[in-house]
């Protein structure tokens, strides 16, 4: 039996929340990842299947490897299609945001949602999230917000067993394994697995899953990553660490598509006393992030990971005003590579102390 995690009001006032709604959107993080795509999606099947209008709005592009998701050729991208999107959060009567803890992680579509007038769920499991829905469902204890969506419906719906139809099952499977990188870290108890077990009684092929997320690279992603590891990774053995960063005319060498850099931070883990690793890239500035960028052009985006007892999340959260799990975590910098590179080295020594 899976336990709950949750206040008992706060699911009465959810559940009263979708009751009262018709229509609803569903919001998640700029750069959508498996679990932001999996955890919104997962909300789209559930609130269609309580008969609610559901619209899920991104920020900006997710990645092709994750366009084979059930409903993801709906959804509406906000950098692009702003109109649509503004039109369907004006017309919402509920909003729910999914593995995000602040309207910042979205951009401009944050000013956008703290000016809606209608109620807010927030499902997340992020460290501290910013007060700006009506009922909050935060786990940071949690590896994905797609496992606190399935805990959620759970505790909405305790002894109904068809409420998990296969598209929802594999969108919440999809979350929880790619931000587990297939269960390989921050996965290690048991209820874990008690939920994979459900989802794949559901009728989930977890290795279709599996396939569709990590075997659909073009070549071009794995001459990027060659050249990663043979040209670009510096190791620093003193202090267990790998620093891999590339700039936009790097990227653009190797047709560089979003979510081609997918996985390349854990790559040096494998490394044989590297217990850090930092993966940066440089991106420009989209409509989306004008107004947080403070006038640069570019910005660059920080991944980190590490093994075992060894944390990253306040490294980012100190130094590039990011966050996240003890050992997968992530920031963002707006300035020149060659700044946020040399801010790394800085002070990435006086973190990685194991």
């Amino acid at each position: 039996m899976i336990s709950s995690i949750f206040d008992s009001k706060a699911i009465s006032e959810a559940g009263r929340l979708i009751g009262s709604a018709r229509s609803v959107v569903i919001l998640t993080h700029m750069s959508p990842d498996g679990d932001a795509m999996g955890s919104a999606l997962a909300m789209k099947h559930y609130l269609m299947g309580q008969g609610k209008q559901v619209g899920v709005v991104v920020p900006n592009a997710f990645p092709a490897f994750l366009a084979w998701m059930p409903g993801a050729e709906d959804v509406i991208i906000y950098e692009s299609q702003k109109a649509e999107a503004d039109s369907l959060m004006e017309t919402a009567d509920l909003a729910v945001c999914t593995d995000f803890n602040t309207p910042k992680r979205i951009g401009s579509l944050g000013d956008k949602l703290l000016s809606l007038s209608c109620p807010k769920i927030l499902i997340d499991h992020h460290l501290f999230p910013d007060s700006f829905a009506n009922v909050v469902f935060s786990f940071p204890q949690s590896p994905s917000a797609s496992e606190i969506v399935y805990r959620f419906i759970r505790s909405l719906h305790p002894l109904k067993t068809d409420v998990f139809t296969l598209p929802l099952a594999t969108c919440i499977y999809t979350g929880m394994m790619t931000d587990t990188g297939n269960f390989s870290f921050n996965s290690n108890y048991p209820e874990m697995y008690e939920i994979v077990g459900e989802l794949v009684r559901v009728g989930v092929d977890k290795d279709a899953v599996y396939n569709s997320v990590f075997n659909s690279y073009t070549a071009d992603r794995m001459r990027l990553m060659g050249y990663c590891l043979y040209s670009k990774m510096q190791i620093f053995a003193e202090h267990h660490t790998a620093l891999i960063y590339l700039s936009r005319k790097e990227l653009y060498r190797f047709n560089f598509q979003s979510g081609d850099a997918e996985g390349l931070v854990n790559l040096p883990l494998q490394i044989s006393d590297i217990y850090y690793s930092c993966f940066m890239r440089e991106d420009k500035v989209n409509a989306t992030e004008v107004a947080i960028a403070g006038g640069s052009k570019t910005k660059i985006k920080i991944s980190m990971r590490s093994q075992g007892d060894r944390p990253v999340n306040t490294f980012c959260a100190d130094i590039f005003n990011g966050g996240g799990h003890k050992n997968a975590s992530g920031g963002e910098y707006y300035g020149n590579l060659k700044d946020a590179v040399a801010l790394f080295l800085n002070n990435y020594k006086h973190y990685n102390n194991k």
